[in-house]
């Protein structure tokens, strides 16, 4: 099943309405999970998003366009910040926020052994050379968190 078929189907399932226009993946998108486009009514989505999360959070990400779809042409509300748009994708149950594809950053924690400080670094310690700032106490290692 092609994409547009995808979305086509959702459409109908979720909202009971069709959707008459094409769907295409874009890899150029960075942050957003898909776009609507008023001006012609078709609609871009993220890939990278479908393989890292997969079918069900995608499903939602679609919902989300299509409440904009709809939405724009009935002449409702069909923003963000619009109640309409808010409604009907509470209604829908879509996705509000894309989620974040951004690695998690880690950080290395280090304990000091005399007064218990917690330290949080995101490169290394040399625990020979630095002391707590504290109390001067001898650091150690914990884990990465």
């Amino acid at each position: 099943m092609n994409l547009t078929d995808y979305v086509k189907t959702v459409s109908l399932e979720d909202f009971d309405k069709i959707f008459l226009h094409t769907a295409t993946w874009n890899t150029r998108l960075r942050t957003t999970g898909g776009r609507f486009f008023p001006a012609d009514g078709h609609l871009d989505f993220n890939p990278k998003l479908y393989e890292a999360f997969g079918e069900d959070v995608f499903r939602k990400i679609v919902r989300h366009e299509l409440c904009h779809y709809h939405l724009y042409f009935e002449g409702k509300g069909y923003k963000h910040s619009d109640a309409d748009f808010k409604e009907l994708l509470r209604k829908v149950d879509g996705l509000r926020y894309a989620p974040s594809l951004a690695k998690k950053e880690q950080f290395y924690r280090y304990r000091c052994q005399k007064c218990g400080q917690e330290y949080h670094r995101r490169r290394r310690v040399n625990t020979k050379k630095y002391v707590c700032g504290r109390c001067h106490g001898k650091l150690s290692y914990v884990d990465i968190k």
